[in-house]
């Protein structure tokens, strides 16, 4: 048993990032395995397989729903954790569980010292995960019963739609729905591009013996998520195809439809993006000028030996089907973001001439975007040595993006309806539009996730003080006598 004074989990937390720790359960991310099985995370005991069927329990996890990479390593880490207690603190495997142990895990997780608790949302996601293995383990005879309790409750649901019943684990917890949040003023993002990604200084100019060449890169980069909500993975990993086959404005002429690929987005759900005609246009410059230097100097450094396991594809093809090199074809929408990285577009010939994806380094290799995540830490770090007190991340863009886009959509709607105050149907009805339509451009797979973002635009004076005067232009005045 761990000493009292720390704690049980004290000691897992401690020594959980460090694999070489005395723990003989260990975590393998990666597997040698070809697509997503690769990504599929191994645990280890003494550097072998920790069971075979828990080992199964991971492979089975693509069929069973879970296909991002991002999902798969959280799942290996929150079982890894649970493991390593049972282990120590309760002297069991993981087919061994009972209830008091998942009591004296909440105790040790979410009743411990200070320093050592997690967040309710933490817990209630490590419990959806253990949940999902113990079901499995109950339907594979691996277990006589899981060690959780459900109940029977009413879920409640939006949009008009009506309440249902569902299953509830008992060891979830109130978790607040007011997300993470981050969102920055525009004013803030202008600083923020053009100080800290364009190397400009404050007053707008030049900034002598500046080195950055990408900043013209960078600064488009993140136009692209602050005026789409992209997510990273997905705004890294656009082929530059994709950008070149819009070349049909919407009827207004300002933006055009760009189809985003069922295997690039979360949930492998697909969507429909805006991408405004400015910025389609400025991402043209990009190829015409710092783009096609990249491709040039990849070509003639054979850039493509240092990608892993290239896959080669044939230019000029359709934007649903790829043509590779040996013959076989395969549909765009198939392609995981892993091997959307590693895509090389070649001649008819077969000549490998440039990556398929849309950003590239100098030197024509594509941007990860873990490399992107750097990019901005370094930029927030030049606006804060110029005198501006920002830190921006991808991520925020895209609630910068969600918070203002939902706004202007609401402000909009206020003035198109001129509804006089009324019941909550009637705000309901106001609202719904466009919640429904940031939350199509998010790709969120539920509305109430797209909820939260109601609650930071309240927050907001000038928002909301923004949307009454429109309400009250709307409403007639009475006349000075």
């Amino acid at each position: 048993m761990l000493g009292s004074r720390m704690g049980v989990w004290g000691k897992v937390e401690q020594l959980l990032g460090n694999v070489a720790s005395v723990y003989n359960i260990t975590i393998q991310e990666r597997r040698p395995a070809e697509g997503l099985d690769a990504f599929v995370p191994m645990i280890l005991r003494n550097g072998a397989p920790y069971d075979p069927d828990l080992d199964r329990f991971f492979l089975d996890l693509p069929l069973n729903g879970v296909r991002s990479r991002h999902s798969l390593r959280a799942y290996g880490y929150d079982v890894l954790v649970w493991l390593r207690f049972l282990s120590e603190a309760c002297n069991k495997t993981v087919w061994e569980a009972n209830r008091q142990d998942v009591l004296a895990y909440h105790r040790a997780r979410r009743r411990d010292d200070a320093g050592q608790r997690i967040a309710a949302s933490s817990w209630n996601r490590a419990v959806a995960c253990l949940d999902r293995l113990y079901c499995w383990g109950v339907q594979e005879g691996l277990t006589r019963q899981a060690p959780f309790t459900h109940r029977a409750v009413w879920r409640q649901a939006y949009g008009g739609r009506r309440s249902q019943m569902v299953s509830r684990n008992d060891a979830y917890e109130h978790a607040s729905r007011q997300s993470q949040v981050s969102f920055v003023t525009l004013e803030d993002y202008r600083a923020f591009r053009d100080v800290g990604l364009r190397t400009r200084l404050p007053d707008g100019k030049e900034r002598p013996g500046a080195r950055d060449r990408n900043g013209l890169r960078n600064a488009l980069f993140a136009d692209l998520l602050v005026t789409t909500g992209l997510r990273l993975e997905e705004a890294s990993l656009l082929f530059a195809s994709e950008f070149g086959a819009l070349d049909r404005p919407d009827a207004s002429g300002r933006q055009a439809w760009l189809e985003l690929p069922a295997a690039l987005t979360k949930g492998d759900r697909g969507r429909r993006i805006l991408i405004p005609r400015r910025l389609l246009e400025q991402v043209r410059a990009y190829f015409a000028v710092e783009r096609a230097s990249a491709t040039a100097k990849f070509e003639r450094r054979c850039g493509w030996l240092s990608i892993d396991r290239p896959i080669f594809i044939l230019k000029g093809q359709s934007s649903s089907r790829l043509r590779l090199r040996d013959g076989s074809q395969i549909g765009i929408d198939q392609l995981t973001p892993d091997e959307r990285g590693r895509v090389i577009a070649c001649d008819d010939d077969g000549v490998p001439r440039e990556p398929a994806v849309l950003w590239l380094t100098e030197v024509g290799q594509p941007v990860r975007p873990n490399s992107w995540e750097v990019i901005f830490a370094r930029a927030s770090q030049r606006c804060v040595a110029s005198g501006f007190p920002i830190g921006i991340t991808p991520h925020q863009l895209r609630h910068t993006f969600a918070v203002h886009m939902l706004a202007m959509l609401i402000q909009h709607r206020l003035r198109d309806a001129a509804l006089p105050a009324g019941s909550m149907e009637g705000y309901r009805q106001i609202l719904g539009d466009p919640l429904q339509q940031v939350q199509r451009l998010l790709g969120h797979a539920n509305l109430t996730t797209t909820y939260i973002y109601l609650d930071h635009i309240a927050s907001r004076a000038d928002t909301v003080d923004a949307a009454v005067e429109e309400l009250l232009a709307l409403l007639p005045s009475e006349r000075l006598i």
